[in-house]
């Protein structure tokens, strides 16, 4: 039998509700507290409302981090499988949009409210609206918070605040700030799964687009991705733009394929060769949609027939299509970035319970962490495995 102790989660996020329930359920007296007057808001906004909760092929080699094992155990003890278990349990019907990509068939709020009432079942004391003044560690073990409900003390405190994306949700730095302060380092943070932004003649030239989404492959760094993009009125986002944005680094290049990946000299070549007399702007809307299609041929003054084409201009044109390189000014920032990359540093952190390695009692899980998930269902991944691994350590 666990002997019973007080332990504040600190975040009543995805990783914070999982961390309370699991560590509730041993018998431990868990307080779960939130500067904000909603439990699980990025949970109830995100997938357009219908959150992708998690994908069935996650891996770690679905995640970015400093350090690449840290995330293994935990996925490995608590998987997509075990999760969905738990949404089958209470009977949330869901859907698989891509190959493993698992939503909710009707609403967000049913993930939220099933960690809710497993919160309540366990018996989890939840505080919303909850400031915290300061934390202090006991030399004798254990920790007294200062917070605007008036004193609490606990045996153990678990941090699970998240990152710095999307502020108007109410995420702040303040569990970066509180690993500083007990000595735990906190690696540099930057917005990720976040769209592009453009400034300049291309920023006029994809907002002439915008709302146009197209299937190609893109690159940035290592990472190649072949899904569509979408253009706005600031520059690129779409499921490729938000998942090379964890590759980019600012002043980089963006190299976009507009066929993704089909041989364009070649389609070329053998439609001069075949249709002769052809418009090469009505070969192109073969391909592409046709704005998109109009506006290439604007750009690069792809005018004529295909008869007309010499071979340095079909290598040219071919150039344009499958390799263009784009410079991004930038990224939306925190405002629209589903995650943030960086934090605290796991080589400072246990992971097999999560605690800090040179902080007895003190415990780092979820966004917080330097752990970040690609798109599609993966981060909400590691803050169940996260939160489960560390409330049953507990």
């Amino acid at each position: 039998m666990t002997e019973a102790r007080d332990i504040i989660v600190i975040g009543a996020g995805a990783a914070g509700l999982m961390c309370a329930a699991a560590a509730a359920y041993r018998g431990h007296h868990v307080q779960l507290l939130d500067h904000a007057n909603k439990a699980a808001k990025k949970i109830l906004m995100s997938g357009g409302g219908r959150c992708n909760f998690t994908n069935l092929n996650s891996t770690p080699a679905d995640f970015f981090s400093d350090n690449p094992y840290f995330c293994i155990s935990a996925l490995k003890r608590y998987t997509p499988r075990d999760f969905l278990e738990l949404v089958e349990r209470h009977g949330i019907s869901y859907v698989e949009k891509e190959p493993g990509q698992l939503f909710c068939e009707e609403s967000s709020r049913d993930i939220a409210n099933m960690l809710l009432t497993e919160c309540e079942w366990a018996g989890v004391t939840l505080s919303l609206s909850t400031t915290i003044a300061s934390v202090t560690a006991w030399e004798q073990g254990g920790y007294r918070l200062e917070t605007s409900r008036g004193s609490i003390e606990a045996d153990a405190v678990v941090v699970a605040t998240g990152g710095l994306s999307i502020p108007t949700m109410g995420a702040t730095g303040f569990g970066y700030d509180l690993a500083r302060q007990f000595g735990v380092n906190v690696l540099p943070v930057r917005a990720a799964l976040v769209p592009f932004t453009f400034s300049g003649e291309w920023k006029t030239r994809f907002s002439g687009l915008s709302g146009l989404a197209v299937p190609v492959e893109a690159r940035c760094g290592d990472g190649c991705y072949r899904e569509p993009v979408l253009m706005t009125h600031r520059g690129l986002s779409g499921p490729s733009m938000l998942k090379l944005s964890t590759h980019w680094r600012e002043g980089e290049d963006i190299v976009i394929d507009w066929f993704a990946g089909q041989d364009v000299l070649e389609l070329l070549k053998q439609a001069r060769a075949e249709t002769p007399r052809r418009q090469l702007q009505t070969w192109l809307k073969a391909f592409l949609p046709h704005r998109l299609a109009a506006a290439f041929s604007d750009w690069y003054d792809m005018g004529g027939t295909l008869a007309a084409l010499s071979n340095a201009q079909c290598l040219q044109i071919s150039q344009h299509l499958s390799a263009m390189f784009l410079k991004p000014s930038g990224t939306e920032g925190w405002r629209t970035a589903e995650v943030t990359l960086g934090g605290v540093d796991t080589r400072e952190v246990s992971s097999k319970t999560f605690e800090a390695v040179n902080q007895p009692g003190l415990y780092f899980i979820g966004e917080v962490l330097d752990v970040t998930g690609q798109l599609g269902g993966h981060n909400f991944q590691w803050a169940w495995a996260s939160g489960v691994a560390c409330g049953r350590a507990l």
